[in-house]
């Protein structure tokens, strides 16, 4: 995944609004949004190559995400997916912080990774490619493939947007966040980010919906957790042609929080 908005503890009755875009090759198998276990607690997206996911909640409340972090300077060969880390949070019923520090002491082995871990109490945030385990405050926020907050572009904008929609709604539209996620507008090319790629692909992988002839958005995701305990979760996914990104299908599931 390589997009994530998120409003924590801001909204009267959502005390969290998380949005996301996964970005991916077009041709990497996938199974859309649905409980991935027997017991019908833990839901998320699948990648069929690896088993893992990018996104994911379950039925008690915990939630994890994962981007990468863009850096072709250093590549680990072989390394285990990084999907995983976030299914075995999902699975588990460590701590956030527990789970993040056994992640820290093993972090080197993976290729750089951003993770969000945790429940809306409590929300903790570690990068591979940073030092420190860091407990999530109040506010809005925004992820790419660099640290938390920053300031690339597209999360400016997509933090910008995302206040409009908390700030000016008592019930939140979800279709007012995906016309957010869909967004395929380029900033100018002086702002586009140096990570290493080279300017045509930096400002292929700049908007905050992504487009190329195989790689980008395959699909965008909200999570909606109320105070009353229900959580809806949505996921809309993806085809590309020769018209462009066209709209597969939306899943939509809810459930009430048991601790």
């Amino acid at each position: 995944m390589c997009l994530i908005l998120f409003s924590y503890q801001m909204h009267p009755l959502y005390p969290l609004v998380f949005a996301a875009n996964r970005d991916e090759f077009y041709n990497r198998p996938t199974a859309p949004l649905d409980f991935q276990d027997e017991a019908r607690q833990i839901l998320s997206g699948r990648d069929i190559k690896h088993n893992g996911t990018w996104l994911g909640v379950t039925k008690t409340g915990r939630l994890a995400a994962i981007t990468n972090f863009r850096d072709p300077s250093i590549v680990v060969e072989n390394a285990p997916s990084r999907g995983h880390l976030i299914s075995d949070f999902l699975t588990s019923d460590e701590s956030p912080e527990t789970y993040l520090e056994t992640v820290k002491s093993m972090g080197n082995q993976y290729n750089g990774f951003n993770i969000i871990a945790g429940k809306p109490t409590g929300l903790f945030y570690y990068s591979n490619r940073g030092k420190r385990i860091q407990k999530i405050r109040p506010g809005l926020h925004g992820l790419s493939n660099k640290f938390l907050n920053t300031p690339w572009p597209k999360i400016e904008k997509g933090k910008a947007y995302l206040k409009e929609v908390i700030d000016g709604n008592e019930r939140i539209n979800p279709e007012d966040i995906f016309n957010i996620l869909k967004d395929n507008a380029y900033p100018p090319s002086h702002m586009l980010p140096n990570t290493g790629v080279g300017r045509c692909w930096e400002k292929i992988l700049s908007p905050l919906f992504i487009t190329s002839k195989f790689y980008g958005t395959r699909s965008s995701s909200i999570i909606l957790m109320e105070k009353t305990g229900k959580v809806i979760f949505m996921e809309r996914t993806f085809i590309i042609d020769s018209a462009g990104p066209q709209e597969e299908n939306t899943r939509e599931f809810s459930f009430i929080v048991s601790p």
